[in-house]
């Protein structure tokens, strides 16, 4: 991975982390459910961001590197299983 790419992952995982404990004072204080929710959507929001950044990375990366090596059929079967795993 560049490691521009992952100085960023790294960036956006402290701030899912503060989140998640956020949501979890949240409920531990019964806050109002939708509050609540609010804070949810948003990390769902910036998970979806770090799968973008990540993809991106690999695309850019790992899998010229990996075809390069010869491995065209493990790269494109990992891409095939990875965009199944996205469609469920």
């Amino acid at each position: 991975m560049e490691s521009h790419v992952k100085l960023d992952c790294l960036k956006r995982l402290n701030y899912i982390e503060g989140h998640i404990k956020g949501i979890r004072k949240m409920v531990d204080e019964d806050k109002y459910c939708i509050e609540v929710l609010h804070q949810t959507y948003a990390v769902r929001k910036a998970l979806k961001k770090l799968d973008s950044l990540l993809l991106e990375g690999h695309l850019r990366s790992c899998v010229p590197a990996g075809v390069k090596e010869g491995r065209e059929e493990q790269v494109l079967s990992e891409l095939i299983d990875l965009y199944n795993l996205a469609e469920n």
